[in-house]
């Protein structure tokens, strides 16, 4: 298995070694045009942090659901959802009835200060996280997680463009200031339905996703032969893909792979830490040139970030539909 989803080692690159960029861009390409999946090490990020996060995750999860219900996910998708409270609809992946998954998640965003101009305005996707009280820590070492994966994400830009021939400092202008999202995963012990899953087979929205490795597999991964592999656990690495908004930008090019969360054991609790990395939320995003030609035209015509998640958060989540006092599909 382990051999089916490529590693690439960021140690050259991030130290700065004369044709480090040429060559990691390189295996990125193959893992993103075959693949869709790739872990990384030697990225720089504290294994204790990551630990941290974890052990964070793990607190808030075990608080009282009255607690948590106090924090429920709004407009902005900021918030709790509890188990059952999202249904995987938007994506390319379709496979018979779609049941609830069986996962409760936590959502945090960039921790804007409350008096900032888009928190005033309640500009999508810009609002003010909801913080557990008496939680000792839970911000401080949330925030630093987010902090250090947009480093890290952020560090990854120029190989992401060498990757699609582009200039190296081709994404600099779109990222300036990226939207992303942390998400809290519980998978609690659980009995299944047939064709039920902890997150049913999906897709997803970013322009990449950064997995911290957690001690319980329980990721699958379908390539294009449509058998679905288990994603192995390797300690110190993330797991890196690409979601559908990169898809999109690169006409195809970049895979967006379908993968899925099974259901915990009855007697076990999974947790996971998924941080999803994306373009200013006003950025238009076009085609990129170097995905396009006249025998290969646009698919899609230009958006931001904000029109593509509003209409995926209204798939998605019933949350977000009550909040837009949206009818249910």
């Amino acid at each position: 298995m382990q051999s089916e989803i490529p590693i690439l080692d960021l140690g050259d690159f991030l130290a700065g070694k004369a044709g480090a960029l040429e060559a990691v861009a390189a295996e990125l390409q193959y893992a993103a045009e075959n693949v869709g999946f790739f872990f990384i090490r030697n990225h720089g990020v504290s294994q204790d942090l990551v630990n941290a996060t974890f052990d964070a995750s793990g607190r808030f999860h075990d608080l009282p659901d009255e607690e948590k219900m106090a924090l429920k996910a709004n407009e902005h998708n900021v918030g709790y959802m509890g188990p059952g409270s999202s249904v995987s609809r938007a994506s390319q992946v379709y496979e018979g009835e779609r049941k609830a998954n069986l996962v409760a998640a936590f959502f945090l965003k960039r921790d804007l200060p409350p008096d900032h101009s888009d928190i005033v305005e309640n500009k999508p996707f810009r609002g003010a996280n909801q913080w557990p009280a008496n939680l000792d820590g839970f911000r401080e070492t949330t925030v630093a997680y987010m902090d250090a994966m947009e480093a890290l994400a952020k560090s990854m830009l120029p190989i992401y463009a060498a990757a699609l021939d582009l200039p190296s400092d081709f994404f600099a202008k779109a990222f300036e200031e990226p939207q992303y999202t942390l998400r809290l995963s519980h998978y609690p012990p659980a009995e299944a339905e047939d064709n039920q899953f902890g997150l049913a087979p999906h897709t997803d929205s970013s322009f990449l996703t950064l997995l911290a490795q957690n001690e319980v597999e329980g990721l699958q991964v379908r390539p294009d032969d449509g058998a679905w592999i288990n994603a192995p656990v390797l300690p110190n690495t993330f797991l890196v893909n690409t979601g559908d908004m990169l898809r999109r930008w690169s006409n195809h090019r970049f895979l967006s792979t379908p993968h899925r969360a099974i259901a915990s054991a009855p007697n076990k609790d999974r947790y996971a830490i998924p941080f999803f990395f994306d373009a200013h939320a006003d950025y238009v995003q076009e085609c990129l040139p170097s995905c396009q030609g006249s025998d290969n035209p646009p698919r899609y015509p230009p958006t931001t970030y904000t029109e593509y998640m509003t209409w995926f958060a209204k798939q998605n989540y019933a949350h977000f539909r009550q909040a837009k006092g949206m009818a249910a599909e």
